[in-house]
């Protein structure tokens, strides 16, 4: 289902705050006309050749109420079959600028969550037990709608108790908690009553244009200005992606470079309850606008925010907590390449490791297109880093492209013309049947021609899977870690005031749409399966269940026809050795056993989305988690020969070994010796 998402730096598209109005909303003249243009150009233009008929209106009819709903706390069977004659008829409407019926379900959306506002405040108010046996899922997404109006007051009462047992567990007054559940409760109708036309009309039409794919989608006028100010990273704030997931804001990224992300606290799936200027002044931001909750995070650089974290599932750890950030703007810097290098000891024999980490692939354009020789961007800095001192004499090297969401697209093949002589690295398939081959378009040779690595994550996207796919398929290096995110699609952006729509005093939106996909040399597509590691490392969850996978309506994985290009044979025959090697680490160190066993507890954890209601039974399972968390930290620090902690109080998550990348140098080293008999050894030119 399409989720609202917005990029926080505080990099986010933000909704303006109008005054409370409970009068029916309807589109304006100007949605007509911009409904009518978004369904042709996705009909016309997009990727996915969708023909516009019944079924896709039907299909459209079904998300809509679920963008709306996404947890089936709201609607009732009976919403979704009164509206159901015009379920095939939405394609008919909009082709003649007609948006009524959108626009009467959110209204019927409106009246629900004003009826489950009130009975919730009516059972938050009445006598509340922690006793019985009562239990919620919290994974609704694929519940059956509420039959009755009883049924979701049942549902109802649980939620309320959850709510106020899951801040009781925090250590909060009773009459605290039921001041704050009170506001939280009566916020969620006043929210929808700051709704304008243009909400309305954004969240339909995003959910048309994600019937085509997930990464589709209409940006109002609004939300347009933001993301051009976002792209230009000059926001102050936290540094994260956020999403409206129902209720609840949650983060989807974080940036690195970021305040959020340094701060090593929190992570993609926890949600956002509570936002301060101090920790004793935490304002409840359950059931805010997502364009609001933003706003009150941004704030002047080097001031500080306080965030009320309520972790997401598979955190191992259950309780509410105060996170402090402090503001910043996210520097090109600070999301710049940087090397270290790991020193292994094997056999009375040192070696040293040289590590490159890659946040993103980027590139000071503006400084480029003023003619700066020394701009800087990704290919830049990796080459430098190459040619320093401190890379000098390093044995091999490891690209560490782990939590690297892409970015250009110019700079992966630019860069993996660092790793090759000349050749092809990435094949684009457009909408129109055109297939184009980049090419490594740098006229000289390799600059690093050594022992090689490739360390990725199932958050490694989009321009690091092309890089990766590119070291894999010509067998340049190994490629190391979990199978990545699989978003192998090319998105435009298209203002509809180039099609009439809109003027200068009533500006409009744009449609972000999917025209091309992204091809491997070998004519696999980097599209859904992404790229899938030479060897695995443990990694805790399901990949069905994580990128784009994960994702309602993302474009197949196919083929097309390979390119020429010429494979390096140095890894190809000893694969099957350093998988043998690596696999028996796996199954007998102690810090990398710790580090699979945790991960396998944290997938359970994760596929466990049901919670106890019983006080009593809720802390044991809250010490248990808290507990094996805190086994396995000590089990990696033990292997280390660190101190274990006493309590998860004291951890210093920047302190923590990072056992995978050790593991990956440890392979490194086993590729050293095993092509030595070639005599290819590591080398700079």
């Amino acid at each position: 289902m399409p989720r609202l998402v917005q990029l926080l730096t505080v990099t986010a598209l933000a909704f303006v705050l109008l005054p409370v109005s409970a009068k029916p909303i309807s589109p304006e003249p100007i949605h007509e006309r911009a409904g009518q243009v978004v369904a042709e150009l996705l009909s016309r233009y997009h990727y996915n050749d969708l023909a516009v008929n019944d079924a896709l209106s039907e299909s459209v009819y079904d998300t809509y109420f679920e963008a709306l709903d996404p947890q089936r706390f709201y609607f009732l069977a009976t919403d979704i079959a009164e509206f159901s004659d015009r379920a095939d008829r939405l394609d008919d409407e909009l082709a003649r600028g007609d948006l009524t019926t959108a626009f009467a379900i959110f209204e019927r959306y409106r009246q629900r969550v004003t009826e489950r506002s009130e009975y919730a405040t009516t059972v938050l108010n009445g006598d509340l037990d922690f006793t019985g046996e009562a239990t919620l899922e919290l994974d609704r997404r694929e519940a059956e709608w509420g039959a009755s109006k009883d049924q979701l007051d049942d549902l109802w009462e649980r939620r309320v108790l959850n709510d106020v047992l899951t801040q009781k567990l925090n250590g909060r007054a009773l009459e605290d908690i039921r001041e704050t559940l009170q506001k939280r409760y009566e916020r969620l109708p006043e929210t929808l009553s700051q709704y304008t036309a243009e909400d309305v009309f954004q969240v339909f039409m995003s959910t048309w244009a994600a019937a085509y794919d997930p990464h589709s989608s209409y940006m109002s006028p609004r939300n347009s200005e933001n993301f051009d100010i976002n792209m230009r990273l000059s926001l102050e704030g936290i540094g994260a992606m956020l999403s409206s997931e129902g209720d609840f804001v949650e983060i989807v990224k974080l940036i690195t470079g970021g305040p959020a992300a340094s701060s090593g606290e929190l992570q993609a799936g926890d949600r956002i309850v509570g936002v301060g200027e101090t920790a004793d002044e935490i304002e409840d931001v359950v059931g805010w606008r997502l364009g609001d909750v933003v706003d009150l995070i941004r704030g002047p650089k080097d001031s500080e925010v306080f965030l009320r974290i309520l972790p997401g599932s598979g955190r191992g750890e259950s309780r509410e907590r105060v996170v402090r950030l402090v503001r910043n703007t996210i520097e090109l810097e600070e999301q710049a390449a940087q090397a270290e290098v790991i020193n292994v000891e094997r056999d009375n024999q040192a070696f040293e490791v040289g590590v490159v980490t890659i946040p993103a692939f980027y590139a000071d354009f503006s400084a480029a297109n003023a003619g700066d020789p020394d701009y800087r961007s990704t290919t830049r800095d990796v080459r430098r880093l190459l040619a320093s001192e401190q890379l000098a004499q390093i044995d091999a090297l490891i690209i560490d492209l782990r939590g690297n969401a892409g970015g250009s697209l110019e700079e992966a093949i630019q860069l993996t013309g660092l790793f090759i002589d000349n050749g092809p690295v990435v094949q684009v398939h457009r909408s129109n049947g055109r297939r184009e081959v980049l090419n490594d378009t740098e006229a000289e040779p390799a600059l690093y021609t050594g022992p090689l690595g490739v360390m990725v994550d199932g958050n490694s996207a989009s321009a690091s899977e092309i890089f990766a796919a590119a070291m894999q398929d010509y067998g340049r290096g190994v490629v190391m870690g979990d199978q990545t995110f699989g978003k192998g699609t090319v998105q435009t952006l298209i203002g509809l005031d180039r099609f009439g729509v809109g003027d200068e005093e009533t500006p409009t939106g744009r449609l972000k749409l999917t025209i091309a996909k992204f091809y491997r040399i070998n004519g696999e597509s980097t599209q859904l399966t992404g790229v899938e590691p030479d060897l695995e490392m443990p990694y805790p969850h399901a990949n069905d269940e994580v990128g784009e996978r994960a994702a309602d309506n993302a474009l197949p994985w196919d083929t097309i026809r390979s390119t020429e290009y010429r494979r390096f044979t140095a890894i190809e025959p000893i694969l099957g050795e350093l998988r043998r090697r690596h696999d028996r680490r796996l199954a007998q160190e102690p810090a990398l056993l710790s580090v699979a066993d945790e991960a396998k507890r944290l997938e359970e954890e994760a596929a466990d989305t049901r919670v106890s209601l019983n006080e009593a039974e809720r802390i044991r399972q809250m010490e248990a988690s808290e507990a094996a968390r805190l086994a396995a930290i000590n089990q990696q620090l033990r292997a280390y020969g660190e101190e274990p902690l006493q309590s998860l109080e004291d951890l210093d998550p920047e302190a923590l070994p990072d056992v995978l990348l050790d593991e990956a140098a440890a392979v490194m080293v086993d590729l050293i010796e095993l092509t030595r008999q070639d005599n290819q050894v590591a080398a700079v030119r």
